[in-house]
């Protein structure tokens, strides 16, 4: 029996790179699979069906808020019922702020943050009537965040508000849909994926290994088991953002004070530059974040 047994799955973006990986792993363990890109989900439905699973396509840009329906009505028609959203889909259109077009930004958005919302809000209505009606049962959503969008990054002030945002969703879904049982996480992944591919010093990074048995750390495949461990329905998180790389799991702690001063009234402009530009008080706060080894 595979750990996903019984559970129905959308998964955005999944005509190739890291969303192919989750829809082929996510089948693998018994679930049955929406898989959604603007092309090559019919290619991956064939690979899933081939492999002895069940699974069904359903083209088109997840930011048309149409798409987002029609993926939770596939889900609903053909396997009966949805219990995970896979919010993978994404682009990148790169350059520095002062470069970047008003397309360049729209776009990226549109795709990771709109798309997200379309299929999220399609998932929450069916959910939440479900609910309502007696019927309830285990949901999660999982959605792809970055590095980019937890530390920043040069040349991607699209995607790194885009990805951002993501985080900020997940948040806010594990609070307005828990009631629902529904879960939310994200993940940040590190992968070497066709996206990425125009990136010179990310390709070079994580280029495949030529010794044989090393382990090709980057590979897209070495994301998917986690996304597959938070669909399953005996999954405690929710709220939380996870870095995943081959061999590697890590759980951020999110934003948090890590020092303060206070007082009973409003602070003058001088009593801050003293406060505050003390040799007591740091200039800047280490975090950990995960690096290209």
């Amino acid at each position: 029996m595979g750990q996903l047994d019984g559970r129905v799955a959308v998964i955005t973006g999944a005509g190739g790179g890291l969303g192919r990986e989750h829809a082929l792993l996510l089948a693998s363990e018994g679930a049955k699979v929406v898989v959604n890109d603007l092309r090559g989900a019919d290619a991956v439905v064939a690979e899933i069906a081939a492999a002895g699973g069940e699974a069904v396509a359903v083209e088109g840009s997840v930011a048309d808020l149409a798409v987002g329906e029609r993926l939770v009505t596939a889900a609903v028609e053909s396997f009966g019922d949805l219990h995970v959203v896979v919010n993978n889909a994404g682009v990148v259109r790169d350059a520095m702020v002062w470069n970047m077009t008003e397309e360049q930004f729209d776009l990226v958005l549109d795709v990771h943050l709109k798309g997200a919302f379309a299929a999220t809000r399609a998932a929450a209505r069916h959910w939440r009537a479900r609910a309502k009606a007696g019927a309830t049962a285990d949901r999660s959503i999982v959605s792809t965040t970055s590095s980019a969008g937890l530390h920043g990054n040069v040349g991607q002030w699209n995607y790194a508000a885009a990805k951002a945002g993501l985080v900020a969703q997940t948040l806010t879904a594990a609070l307005e849909l828990g009631r629902y049982g529904v879960r939310a996480n994200a993940i940040a992944p590190m992968a070497r994926t066709a996206m990425l591919a125009g990136n010179p010093g990310f390709s070079a990074a994580v280029a495949a290994p030529e010794e044989e048995g090393v382990l090709d750390r980057y590979h897209p495949k070495h994301v998917s088991p986690l996304v597959g461990y938070l669909a399953t329905a005996d999954c405690p998180f929710t709220g939380q953002v996870f870095s995943v790389t081959g061999g590697h799991v890590g759980l951020y702690a999110g934003w948090s004070l890590s020092h303060q001063i206070d007082a009973d009234r409003q602070w003058s402009v001088k009593e801050l530059a003293d406060e505050l530009g003390c040799d007591d008080f740091p200039k800047s706060i280490p975090v950990n974040r995960q690096r290209l080894v």
